[in-house]
């Protein structure tokens, strides 16, 4: 698909809301993900963590 313009671009044809707002749903719902498994990978190293210190304390 071609466009004669960046205008016309960002209009997409007149589907412009469609479009973007899909854009942005999908780019949110991903980063939001990212984010999320970030957050439980750090909690996870943690308690693993706090694990290995009480082993060894207890040996």
């Amino acid at each position: 698909m071609a466009f004669t313009s960046v205008a016309d671009f960002f209009a997409m044809g007149g589907h412009a809301v469609y479009v973007w707002s899909a854009w942005g749903l999908t780019t949110a719902g991903l980063m939001g993900l990212v984010i999320s498994t970030r957050l439980s990978r750090r909690a996870v190293e943690a308690d693993i963590r706090r694990r290995v210190r009480r082993e060894r304390s207890h040996s």
